[in-house]
C-alpha cells in the first residue's frame, strides 16, 4: 500500500489513468537490476529511483573518474576517486528515501551473476561490452528475466527489450537472436577508448527507463522483437525487426553449472578476430580502381542522408528494409556495405547472414566518416 507521502510525491503519475494507484503500487513492490552506474545507468537510476521503483539493485565495481563527468551526471568532482556505489546510493536516497538500494560493488561474472540476478524482475543492461552482454543474456534466459539493453556508439544508440515474455505467454527474441556470434572487432571499445556525445546515454538511459517502468505496469507496447537505432547527429530513430532464433538459442547453456564454466571474454575474443568481414579504406580505393566489376557498394543509410559520396553511389537500401530488398544484393560479387560509421552496416552484415547464409559481405571500416577523413588527409 501506499502511504500519505508517497501518495503525494507520485500524484501527477498516479493521475495517469493508464498507471493509477495499482500501477504505483506495483512499481513500488517490482525489483529492477542495474547493470553499470556509468553513462546509461546513471540516468537509469535517477527516472527509476524518481517514479517509485521500490527496490533497486546495482552492479558496478568501478570508481569515479574525471573524465566521466561529461555524462554520468550523478557525480560531482566531490566524487572523484570514490566508489559509484556509494556515491550514486548516497544521492539517490536523497531523491527519494522510499526506495530500498541494494548494492554489488563488484564485476558481473559466470560465477556470480545467477545468484544476483535471481533476485530480481527486470535487469537493465549499462555495459560497454559484448563479453558481459552474452553473459547477461544466458543468465536471464536460464532465469526467464527480460532484460534491457542499451548500446551507445559515438553518435549512435541502440535500444531492445530482450527475453520478454508478452501477453500472450510468448517470448520475445534474446540477444544472441541478434548477435548469433560478437559484432565485428570494429564497433568493440568503450568511451574512453572510441568517445561518445555526452548527453547520448542520457537519451538512452531515459528510453531503458521508460521500458523498465512500461514493463512493471503492464501498459503500452514494449520494444521486443525490435531494435530502435537513434543516430543523434540528425535525430532520426529507425526500428528494424528482430526474430526470435531457436538455432541461436542452442547456444545458451543449458543449465547453470555448465554457465559457471562458459568463458565468455575468451568466446568473444575468439570468434571476433576470426571475422574478416571488413574492409579498410586504403583496400576499398585499390579494389575500386583495380577490380572495380568485381565488387558492389551498398549503402544502409537512410535516403538522402548526408553526406552524398559520388565515388561510392551504387546501391541505397536502408537498413529498415535490408531483409525485404536483399535480393538487389549480387551473391557473386564482393559487396562492400557501409553507413556513417560501421554500425549499420555490421548489424546488416550479421541479419543478411542469418537470413540467408550470405558469405560475401563486407564491412567498410569506419564507414562514410573514415572515408571523409580520408580524403581530408590527402589534400
Amino acid at each position: 500500500m501506499l502511504n500519505p507521502e508517497e501518495l503525494l510525491r507520485y500524484n501527477r503519475q498516479i493521475r495517469l489513468p493508464e498507471i493509477g494507484e495499482a500501477g504505483q503500487e506495483k512499481l513500488k513492490s517490482s525489483k529492477v537490476l542495474v547493470i553499470g552506474a556509468g553513462g546509461l545507468g546513471c540516468p537509469v537510476l535517477q527516472y527509476l529511483t524518481a517514479v517509485g521503483v521500490g527496490t533497486i539493485g546495482i552492479v558496478d565495481f568501478d570508481k569515479v573518474d574525471e573524465s566521466n563527468l561529461q555524462r554520468q551526471i550523478l557525480y560531482s568532482v566531490d566524487d572523484v576517486g570514490k566508489l559509484k556505489v556509494d556515491c550514486s546510493v548516497r544521492k539517490l536516497t536523497r531523491q527519494n528515501p522510499h526506495v530500498r538500494f541494494i548494492t554489488y560493488n563488484l564485476q558481473l561474472t559466470n560465477q556470480n551473476a545467477i545468484d544476483i540476478i535471481k533476485n530480481y524482475d527486470i535487469i537493465v543492461d549499462g555495459t560497454d561490452n559484448f563479453a558481459t552482454r552474452y553473459l547477461l543474456n544466458d543468465a536471464c534466459v536460464l532465469l526467464d528475466k527480460p532484460w534491457i539493453y542499451g548500446s551507445i556508439h559515438r553518435f549512435e544508440a541502440q535500444i531492445s527489450v530482450f527475453n520478454y515474455l508478452n501477453k500472450n505467454k510468448i517470448k520475445g527474441p534474446t540477444y544472441r537472436c541478434l548477435f548469433p556470434s560478437p559484432p565485428l572487432l570494429e564497433l568493440e571499445g568503450n568511451c574512453s577508448e572510441i568517445g561518445v556525445l555526452g548527453v547520448l546515454p542520457g537519451i538512452v538511459g531515459m528510453l531503458q527507463a521508460n521500458e523498465t517502468i512500461k514493463i512493471i505496469t503492464e501498459i503500452g507496447d514494449i520494444l521486443s522483437g525490435e531494435l530502435l537505432i537513434l543516430n543523434a547527429l540528425n535525430l532520426q530513430f529507425h526500428t528494424i525487426g528482430i526474430e526470435r532464433s531457436e538455432t541461436s538459442l542452442q547456444a545458451v547453456p543449458v543449465s547453470e553449472a555448465q554457465f559457471t564454466k562458459t568463458a565468455y571474454g575468451q568466446f568473444c575474443n575468439t570468434v571476433t578476430k576470426e571475422l574478416k568481414h571488413e574492409v579498410s579504406i586504403e583496400e576499398l580505393h585499390r579494389l575500386m580502381s583495380e577490380n572495380r566489376e568485381n565488387i558492389q557498394l551498398v549503402d544502409v543509410r537512410e535516403q538522402n542522408e548526408s553526406p552524398q559520396i559520388e565515388e561510392l553511389k551504387e546501391i541505397n537500401i536502408p537498413l529498415v528494409e535490408i531483409i525485404d530488398k536483399a535480393y538487389n544484393i549480387d551473391r557473386n560479387k564482393k559487396v562492400i556495405i557501409f553507413c556513417k560509421s560501421g554500425v549499420r552496416s555490421a548489424i546488416a552484415i550479421q541479419l543478411l547472414q542469418k537470413k540467408f547464409g550470405m558469405k560475401n559481405l563486407f564491412t567498410l571500416k569506419g564507414g562514410v566518416n573514415e572515408w571523409l577523413r580520408s580524403v581530408k588527409n590527402k589534400i
